[in-house]
C-alpha cells in the first residue's frame, strides 16, 4: 500500500510507509546481538543496558526498574496530545526481555548464542526488538506532532520465572496511567508476514506443584508394616489428575501433569521421602482460581488412603491472558491497514501460560501470535527448542503493526 493510501480511522494522519532500509538492517543487528548474549531472568543487565542506550540515543528518557533490570521509557505524557488533555491515557507496549536455561544447538548459526546452556529459545529478543523498533518510529512521530495518544515503552524482566517479571513492572508504577496495553508473542506456526489473533482467553494459567510424601520406610518384602511410599507416589501420579479432571467442568481444560518424581535408592528398601513436581494448567479463568483447593484436596485423599505424610507447595502461576475484543479488533485493524486483512488469521488458545495476563488483571489489552515461520516451510517447530529461529521479517511486521495500532488509537 502507498503512504497516500494508508489513512487511520480518524482521518487525521496518514500511516508511515515502509520501515527505512537502514532501520530494518539496524533491528535486525539488535535482534541477533541480544539472541547471542541471553541472560535468564532478573539478569538482564546486559540487555537492559542495550535497550537503554538506543532509547537514550533517540531522545527518550527510559527508567530501569527498582530490580535493575528491566526498564520503562514514556513517549508523550498524559495531558499534552490533544484537545480532551485530562481523558488521555497511555496506550502501553509491552516486551519481555529474558531467555531460557537450555543450549543453543544452532550450529551452523552465524548469531547463536555464545552463553553456555543459555538461548533466546523463545523469541523475546524478537518481542523486544519490536518494542524498540515501533517506540523509535513513534518517538519521531510525536516530534512531529501524528501521535494522538502518549505511548509507554514496558520492556519486562523475568517471564520465564514464576509468577513473572510483569508482577515486578506493576509494583514500579508500569501501569500508572496506562488505559491499554498490547504485546505480541512469536509463533513457529504462523507465517511471517501474518498475525493470528484471538478474542477472550489466548493462552492458559500455569502454575508449579511441588510435593513431598513421607513414611517411615521399610524393606519391600514387608509393605504392610510401613507406608509403601512409592506406590502411594505412583497412585498421586496417576490418580490426582483423574480426580481433578472429574472435579471440575470438562470444559474449563484443568489439567495436571508431572515433570518430575523422585524416590528411593535401593530396589529392596522402601523409601522414607518421595518427591513430585509438575504443572498445573486451566483455560478458565474461573476455575483456575479453585484449582488450588481441587488440586491440594485429592493429594490428600490418595496420600492419606495410603498413610502417608504429605507437603504441599503449590506456587502460583499466571492466570489465562483473556484478550479484550475492542483491543483485539485494533491490532486487526492496525495490521489490515498494513499488511492487508489476508494477513490476519485465526489462532486457537494455548496451554502455555504467559505472565503478560497480569497486566490484564488492570487494564485492558490484547496479545497477538506474531508469525516467524519461513513462508513455505512446514518442518515442524516449536518453541522452548535448542534450534529455535525465526524468519527476521517478523521484526518489520510487528513494529508496523504497533505503530499502526498506536496512530489508530485515538481513545484514551
Amino acid at each position: 500500500m502507498s503512504q497516500e493510501s494508508e489513512v487511520d480511522r480518524t482521518g487525521e494522519a496518514a500511516l508511515p510507509g515502509t520501515l527505512p532500509e537502514a532501520l530494518r538492517a539496524e533491528l535486525v543487528e539488535f535482534r541477533r546481538d541480544l539472541h547471542m548474549h541471553p541472560e535468564l531472568g532478573n539478569q538482564e543487565f546486559r540487555t537492559t543496558a542495550a535497550i537503554k542506550g538506543r532509547l537514550e540515543k533517540a531522545g527518550l528518557q527510559p527508567r530501569v526498574l527498582d530490580s535493575g533490570t528491566g526498564l520503562i521509557c514514556d513517549i508523550g505524557e498524559i495531558g499534552t496530545t490533544g484537545e480532551q488533555d485530562g481523558e488521555r491515557s497511555f496506550l502501553a507496549l509491552r516486551a519481555d526481555i529474558d531467555g531460557l536455561p537450555i543450549p543453543d544447538t544452532k550450529s551452523e548459526c552465524p548469531y547463536r548464542s555464545t552463553v553456555p546452556d543459555r538461548a533466546h529459545a523463545c523469541g523475546h529478543d524478537v518481542h523486544t526488538t519490536v518494542v524498540l523498533g515501533a517506540g523509535l518510529v513513534l518517538a519521531e512521530l510525536h516530534k512531529q506532532g501524528r501521535l494522538p495518544r502518549p505511548v509507554r515503552l514496558l520492556f519486562q524482566p523475568a517471564e520465564e520465572v514464576l509468577p513473572g517479571g510483569a508482577l515486578d513492572v506493576i509494583k514500579c508504577g508500569g501501569l500508572e496511567g496506562v488505559g491499554r496495553i498490547l504485546a505480541v508473542h512469536c509463533d513457529p506456526k504462523v507465517d511471517a508476514g501474518k498475525i493470528g489473533l484471538r478474542q477472550g482467553p489466548i493462552t492458559s494459567a500455569c502454575d508449579r506443584l511441588e510435593i513431598a510424601l513421607d513414611g517411615p520406610g521399610g524393606h519391600t518384602a514387608r509393605p504392610h508394616l510401613t507406608t509403601d511410599l512409592v506406590t502411594a507416589a505412583a497412585r498421586v501420579v496417576t490418580d490426582v489428575p483423574a480426580i481433578v479432571a472429574r472435579r471440575a467442568d470438562a470444559r474449563s481444560g484443568l489439567s495436571v501433569t508431572w515433570g518430575r518424581i523422585e524416590s528411593g535408592h535401593a530396589p529392596n528398601v522402601i523409601p522414607q521421602r518421595a518427591e513430585l513436581s509438575g504443572t498445573v494448567r486451566c483455560l478458565n479463568l474461573d476455575t483456575w482460581r479453585q484449582a488450588p483447593d481441587l488440586v491440594v484436596a485429592a493429594i490428600d485423599e490418595i496420600a492419606n488412603l495410603h498413610r502417608a505424610k504429605s507437603e504441599i507447595n503449590y506456587v502460583r502461576g499466571v492466570p489465562p491472558v483473556v484478550n479484550d475484543p475492542d483491543a483485539t479488533e485494533l491490532l486487526r485493524a492496525a495490521m489490515t491497514a498494513r499488511r492487508g486483512a489476508d494477513s490476519v488469521e485465526g489462532t486457537e488458545q494455548s496451554l502455555g501460560g504467559e505472565d503478560f495476563s497480569w497486566y490484564l488483571e488492570h487494564v485492558t489489552g490484547a496479545m497477538a501470535r506474531l508469525g516467524t515461520r519461513h513462508p513455505g516451510d512446514r518442518i515442524g517447530r516449536d518453541l522452548h527448542q535448542g534450534d529455535f529461529d525465526v524468519d527476521e521479517s517478523a521484526i518489520t511486521v510487528g513494529v508496523e503493526m504497533f505503530t499502526a495500532a498506536a496512530l489508530l488509537d485515538s481513545v484514551g
